[in-house]
């Protein structure tokens, strides 16, 4: 942009509807970013921001529609573009001071062409863009300054007359290197000597520093790899040592994983999905162009489907509009299934989606099915409301910890449970729902160590996967009608 002396207007694209919330299916996401395009990309890297619409996205992490390099992008697109919901929390792993994961680009010439300079290398960090002249180092701010273009390119404007009457300029950089990222960046660790957390780590750290409970853990573009898929499970439950969540996993649609349907069962042994607290997908899914981990739509599907209940989660996702345009395999070829191949995925375990009259997820089982058939631990939507409902007793009954464990405490505590029981019951999120405090769960030995113990009773009504139809010929109704009933 030209050097500015004046008066100016300029213009800015109508705002996205408002999103709706919900925090039931509070998504933390784990992947890389474009974090060049950041406001601070180097706060950027390892640190949870939470997010409530598309600009704070943009802001905290950048954005941009290349999601196989950059993969927080695709749930930045499927919730804020496709669903329009929020809040989501992002988890960035591409850290710019991690030498594995940036790129220096050498010293070349680049010309002068109306006192600007067109720097059209990708992933550039500003902070170590070097720009001199006849071998002299420009000074940021006083000698150029620099935005970018519509592509993400560097345009540098320059202020001082001297570099402005250069023919060329020699500029240097470093750019991020998303190639660099590996699954040990995603699964993460703790330095030892300074404590600071990495990767899926970083869940413990959401609840203290935010005060909401995760819902949903994913890592879309990450989560096929075996060693990833692993790390989530193993994240799901006792989080902060108390609140359970739940993960979504990608099935690989590639060589690497399954490419028709009939090998899907063996792709989803081969990675090690089988949590009760989670679900299996597959394949991909597109809109338009467009290509997404199925896990970051179904994701953002979920939350937008608990936000339009209440902010409950008891309603399944599945049979709900993807508001996608096709099922595909990781290199966009069709995959297009029919409702019986879809049922042979559901039965071993896996959600996917099927084309009738536009396309709807597809599935109600947790990974752990087959291998378990409890009902608390088979269906999706079900696991999901004991979780929540487990999460939300933790938090409103913490500050009575500590109170005298009397029997106006226990009256307390199973009555206000009660009360929030029954209106579960009449807005239909449950069939049943009581709190009972028995003699029997709480001997004298664990009232002396300070232990009180509640019974809940609860049962969240299970998807109707089901509907049958008996159909029988009326014979009686035929000879009525030929015989006039005699």
């Amino acid at each position: 942009m030209a050097y500015r002396h004046g008066a100016y207007n300029s213009e800015q694209a109508t705002s996205l509807t408002t999103p709706i919330q919900g925090s039931a299916a509070l998504q933390v996401i784990f992947g890389t970013a474009p974090i060049h395009l950041s406001d601070n990309p180097r706060a950027a890297a390892n640190t949870p921001k939470l997010c409530y619409s598309f600009a704070e996205c943009v802001a905290a992490v950048g954005y941009s529609d290349d999601f196989e390099k950059f993969t927080l992008c695709q749930s930045i697109d499927a919730n804020f573009r496709v669903f329009n919901v929020a809040p989501i929390i992002l988890v960035n792993v591409l850290d710019p001071d991690n030498a594995a994961h940036v790129t220096a680009n050498q010293e070349e010439s680049y010309p002068v062409e109306g006192g600007q300079v067109f720097y059209n290398v990708q992933g550039v960090l500003i902070d170590t863009l070097v720009v001199k002249n006849d071998g002299a180092a420009l000074v940021p701010g006083s000698d150029y300054i620099t935005e970018r273009d519509t592509a993400g390119n560097v345009v540098i404007t320059l202020l001082s007359v001297a570099a402005q009457e250069a023919d060329n300029l020699s500029i240097s950089s470093t750019s991020t290197n998303p190639a660099g990222v590996t699954n040990e960046d995603i699964v993460g660790g703790v330095n030892v000597a300074t404590g600071k957390e990495t990767g899926l780590e970083l869940i413990r750290q959401i609840y203290p520093k935010f005060g909401l409970v995760p819902g949903l853990l994913l890592a879309p573009g990450w989560s096929q790899q075996p060693v990833v898929a692993a790390a989530l499970q193993a994240k799901v439950e006792a989080l902060n040592g108390v609140f359970d969540c739940n993960c979504y996993l990608d099935i690989a649609a590639d060589e690497s994983g399954a490419i028709v349907y009939t090998d899907v069962k063996e792709a989803k042994e081969g990675m090690g999905a089988s949590t009760n607290h989670g679900a299996a997908l597959w394949p991909m899914v597109a809109v338009g162009e467009k290509i997404y981990y199925y896990s970051a739509m179904f994701a953002a599907l979920t939350a937008y489907t608990d936000a339009s209940n209440g902010d409950v989660p008891h309603a399944s996702p599945s049979n709900k509009d993807l508001r996608i345009t096709g099922t595909v395999l990781k290199d966009g070829t069709e995959v297009m299934l029919d409702q019986e191949q879809a049922n042979l995925l559901n039965g071993q375990g896996v959600i996917t989606a099927i084309n009738a009259n536009g396309f709807k997820s597809w599935g109600n089982n947790t990974a752990a099915y087959p291998s378990t058939t409890d009902p608390k631990d088979r269906w999706l939507a079900v696991r999901r409301f004991f979780d929540w409902d487990g999460n939300n007793f933790i938090l409103t009954y913490f500050h009575k910890v500590d109170e005298p464990g009397n029997t106006r405490l226990i009256q307390s505590i199973t009555d206000s449970q009660n009360i929030i029981g029954n209106g579960y019951v009449a807005r239909g999120y449950c069939a049943g729902y009581r709190v009972e405090f028995r003699e029997n769960e709480n001997p004298i030995t664990n009232l002396l160590d300070g232990h009180l113990t509640v019974h809940t009773f609860l049962a969240p009504y299970i998807p109707a996967e089901f509907i049958e139809n008996i159909r029988e010929y009326d014979v009686d109704a035929l000879q009525a009608a030929l015989t006039g009933g005699a």
